[in-house]
């Protein structure tokens, strides 16, 4: 097993929208006071107005537990719709999963890429499942199985753009909050779509290959996970050296699996989708309450052969 110091790397963090809703808040209250000290009226108001802040606008589902997370399937009812590649343009089709839930408004979207040679149902275990946790998730085929990952990550665009804006799910989907994530090739094609799409919330390159090795202008919140025996994409060369190039000033984390290799995220796998559901409700849905998964880094382990993360978060 490789050995990599865990100290988390501290960056000064995106803000989230609720962090900046509760900033003013709390300098509004303090301005009603005099003398540096809240008045007795600002103080009898400033419980309520923190607790409604920190409920977050876009928080959906029940408060998160590691039951939850590491369960087959999360709290959501989910069903899917087959979209046919002769529907599309700029990818190969796919199967979108969705709540069928509508109470609690509108989800993230994700688009999913498999990796090289493969189809869409390599993936298919991981974007159901993302989607049990309340997010849209394309889990798309790329127009060839042969495509590079400056295509896959074009591709993985196409998708966002084809499930906001044309899909059944469109009405479910907020265009606002979408990220992306791939195997592999797809795992790369994930890296370019981040870079040249900064208004991404986020993205999670698993078991990453690119011949890119140096990804400075990516700004998008990016969860690298590599496997320790990924004998086709080693993490020397591919995953870790990505994580690293990433900017401090970015929200990044690199989760190494132990004793894993390259095929890892194409089964059922827990510690990837705790840790995959945990970063996209964090940076797609600004749910603070997934902070406690994240910061601090979690403990090497049994599952865990490294993990670096840039925190707090909040």
């Amino acid at each position: 097993m490789q050995s990599y110091s865990t100290t988390p790397q501290v960056s000064a963090p995106r803000r989230s929208r609720r962090a900046t809703v509760a900033a003013t808040l709390t300098l509004a209250l303090a301005l009603l006071g005099t003398g540096g000290t809240l008045a007795p009226a600002a103080q009898a108001v400033a419980a309520p107005a923190a607790q409604t802040a920190a409920l977050g606008p876009y928080d959906r589902g029940p408060n998160p537990t590691n039951a939850i997370l590491e369960a087959a399937r999360g709290p959501f009812t989910i069903a899917e719709t087959t979209v046919s590649s002769l529907q599309v343009t700029g990818f190969g089709g796919g199967t979108i999963y969705y709540p069928t839930s509508t109470s609690e408004g509108t989800f993230g979207g994700v688009a999913v890429s498999p990796g090289y040679t493969a189809s869409r149902s390599t993936m298919a275990s991981f974007a159901s499942r993302l989607a049990s946790h309340g997010f849209v998730v394309f889990n798309i085929d790329t127009l060839t199985r042969s495509d590079q990952p400056a295509s896959r990550g074009r591709q993985l665009l196409a998708a966002l753009d084809y499930l906001t804006q044309r899909s059944s799910a469109a009405s479910r989907v907020d265009p606002n909050r979408l990220g992306v994530a791939g195997h592999s090739m797809g795992g790369g094609g994930t890296l370019s779509a981040a870079n040249s799409r900064p208004d991404l919330q986020a993205a999670i390159p698993l078991t990453p290959w690119h011949t890119t090795k140096s990804w400075t202008g990516i700004r998008v919140p990016t969860m690298v996970i590599g496997a320790e025996n990924d004998a086709i994409a080693s993490v020397s060369q591919h995953a870790r050296p990505f994580y690293n190039s990433i900017p401090a000033s970015s929200e990044k984390a690199y989760l190494e699996l132990n004793n894993a290799g390259h095929t890892a995220p194409n089964t059922s796998n827990t510690t990837i989708a705790k840790y995959s559901v945990a970063w996209m409700k964090r940076f797609i849905d600004d749910d603070v309450r997934y902070d406690q998964f994240l910061c601090p880094v979690p403990s090497t382990g049994t599952t865990i052969s490294a993990y670096l993360g840039t925190c707090p978060h909040s």
